[in-house]
């Protein structure tokens, strides 16, 4: 049920959503007599109930006893033994890794008992950098079967952010690879912290990471013994080494004592905020958290064990490890990476060869999948993509016509939109396959079961539809808080004193239609006020992005004499394309109220310091950076448009 919330029960509407059996996807249903809200407050259903249980326990009740024989993890870029131990059945695949659900526990199982015998205990925070890998993947599950609290790190990180975090959160035991892309992060630790040569394996003694005791190396590279011989590091540990595969061990006993003492409240999971406006945060997530949002995403997608979903966004970000792991796993269907880090030939290789029946990606990702599969296609070459149907486009705004592309393309007919933050677990909102097609590319869809959503005006008053407002968030999935910040944490995190509910404050603009659909219009901090009057980037994009000529956009603000502000524009071209000024500033006052047009156009590559949008490594615009250049550019004369003041 959606329901006005917050309201008294005479001004209070209801949106009656079909019942749903508990642990059953949603399924398309006629559609229910209707009762219009008439204020932006909603409340979810409260079907299906909540699970109780830990992420551990569910994975041996639900996934491991209704799905052993079922493939659960492919990763086209890892040998088939690539941990060692017992011969695997590797599901008849020679090639490359490819797991059962079976073998996935396996050795799961086999890493908790080697952290337990390596001095993980319940509570300690356990650091990962790598990229997509089975590592990854194993480490998710074995932290949360022994209490430990996995630390998603993102590999973009330099040297003084990376030790930053590490200390944020007191990483005790860390995990990485030698090198992704130029980052070489053996040389650079070796560098930067020289003890790390000296201290013994298991009891590293650097100053600068006092917390720090284990470092551990899963080679990436088939190079880990040579590096390790120049740089001559005594502390690090290798990966295959760590591994317990004999199930008699005390440390069986001691991970089956630790999973029955673990509560559904426990904090087992640090993600960092993405960054794109200052420092990040270590935001805390629970079992609770995780699992619930994992099951209610994948129900929106309608997925079963006979899906197979190729997992493009990072793990160390909500959406690959959230939005891409759990919702598959949880509902029994396979995962695959088709390469570490974003390639959009391994993707494409991946979707056809692997069968794959989902995609997941935020804009930049699904643009480089249409740019590849339209160049091979050009060419000549035939690719079946027709098991493919569904998957999620989020991580920042998704333009309406990159939705109906990804439709007609890559035959994506069921492509959910999704909204949220990771303090939200992350997903608050999301379409279903059953949604009008409309709602489905100009909406985030509906508020997920056992959530609340409001939107609020500055003084805190909840707006009537169709009006724009903060969007605010309550029920299982808020955060637990940040991490050992409790100021930080009282800024976003309030209770109403009327009902004592506790709502997260998104910062993000959204309008709420009759029905209970949210269209994301902003970032509060983008929205640009010219004139007193409010525009919002997103719809401005959206028009903006109609242009056959125009790959990217981004709107941000720029300081303005006359009216404070006015709107400024940063445009990728498509291949070959010599789109002007003139004519980008003409898509939007063609198609708009003609306040909305760009008073400046800056073209990627050209105007600015930088050949790519600045971009954070989950995908978002970095519109905190656009502005600055924005800035300069404008005192310079760069890119003004005459016409502007006529």
């Amino acid at each position: 049920m959606l329901a006005d919330a917050s309201l008294p029960s005479a001004t209070r509407s209801t949106v009656m959503l079909p019942r749903i059996r508990p642990g059953a996807p949603l399924r398309r249903a006629s559609k229910p007599q209707r009762r219009y809200l008439s204020y932006s407050s909603v409340e979810g259903a409260l079907e299906p109930p909540l699970h109780l249980t830990t992420l551990s326990q569910y994975f041996r009740a639900e996934m491991l006893q209704k799905h052993s024989s079922r493939p659960a993890l492919i990763c086209r870029n890892e040998f088939p033994r690539a941990h060692g131990g017992p011969v695997s059945r590797n599901l008849g695949r020679t090639s490359h890794l490819a797991w059962d659900y079976d073998e996935f526990s396996r050795h799961i199982d086999a890493l908790a008992r080697g952290l337990l015998r390596m001095g993980v205990r319940k509570g300690d925070r356990v650091g990962v950098l790598m990229g997509n890998n089975s590592s990854y993947a194993m480490l998710q599950w074995a932290c949360a079967s022994i209490g430990a609290i996995l630390v998603t790190i993102n590999p973009a990180y330099r040297i003084n952010e990376l030790t930053s975090v590490l200390n944020l959160v007191g990483v005790k035991h860390f995990f990485v690879v030698p090198r992704i892309r130029s980052s070489s992060y053996i040389e650079m630790l070796a560098e930067k912290f020289p003890e790390l040569r000296n201290s013994p394996s298991g009891a590293i003694q650097e100053p600068s990471l006092p917390e720090l005791k284990n470092l551990v190396v899963v080679d990436n590279t088939g190079q880990f013994e040579q590096d390790a011989d120049t740089l001559g590091p005594k502390s690090w540990i290798d990966w295959r080494e760590i591994m317990v595969w004999d199930e008699s061990s005390p440390e069986s006993t001691l991970q089956r004592e630790i999973s029955k003492s673990l509560q559904k409240d426990d904090v087992i999971n640090l993600q960092f905020t993405s960054g794109t406006t200052g420092a990040p945060k270590a935001v805390s997530l629970t079992h609770s958290n995780l699992l619930n949002n994992g099951l209610s995403i994948g129900r929106c997608m309608y997925l079963s064990d006979t899906d197979v979903l190729c997992n493009v966004p990072p793990l160390f970000h909500c959406f690959g490890l959230v939005l891409g792991n759990l919702a598959a796993w949880t509902h029994g269907a396979c995962i695959v990476y088709p390469s570490e880090i974003f390639d959009p030939k391994a993707i494409v290789d991946a979707v056809v060869q692997e069968k794959c029946t989902a995609l997941h990606g935020v804009p930049t990702h699904f643009l480089g999948v249409l740019t590849e599969v339209d160049r091979r296609r050009a060419s000549g070459e035939v690719l079946d993509m027709r098991r493919l149907r569904t998957g999620i486009a989020a991580g920042s705004p998704v333009p309406i016509e990159l939705m109906k592309n990804l439709t007609a393309k890559l035959n994506l007919v069921d492509l959910t939109n999704a909204y949220g933050m990771t303090e939200t677990s992350p997903v608050s909102f999301q379409t279903t396959p059953a949604d009008p097609i409309i709602k489905r590319v100009e909406t985030v869809g509906r508020v997920q079961p056992h959530v609340k959503a409001k939107l609020i005006d500055p003084d805190g008053n909840i707006v009537p539809i169709a009006t724009p407002g903060e969007i605010c968030i309550a029920g299982y999935l808020l955060q637990k808080g940040y991490w050992d910040d409790e100021e930080q944490t009282r800024l976003v995190m309030r209770r109403d004193p009327a009902d004592g509910t506790l709502w997260m404050h998104t910062g993000d603009e959204g309008i709420m239609d009759d029905e209970g659909y949210l269209r994301v219009v902003s970032r509060i901090k983008d929205i640009i006020i010219r004139g007193g009057e409010n525009l919002f980037p997103v719809q401005i994009e959206n028009v903006i992005l109609t242009n056959s000529e125009i790959e990217e956009a981004a709107v941000v603000s720029v300081p303005d004499s006359k009216y404070g502000e006015v709107v400024g524009a940063w445009i990728v071209r498509k291949p070959g394309s010599n789109i002007s000024r003139e004519a980008v500033r003409a898509t939007v006052s063609q198609s708009m109220n003609p306040q909305n047009a760009p008073a400046w156009v800056f073209f990627v590559g050209e105007d600015g310091p930088s050949k790519e949008l600045p971009k954070t490594a989950s995908g978002k615009v970095m519109k905190h950076v656009l502005r600055d250049w924005s800035r300069d550019l404008a005192s310079r004369k760069v890119g003004f448009m005459s016409t502007f003041r006529e």
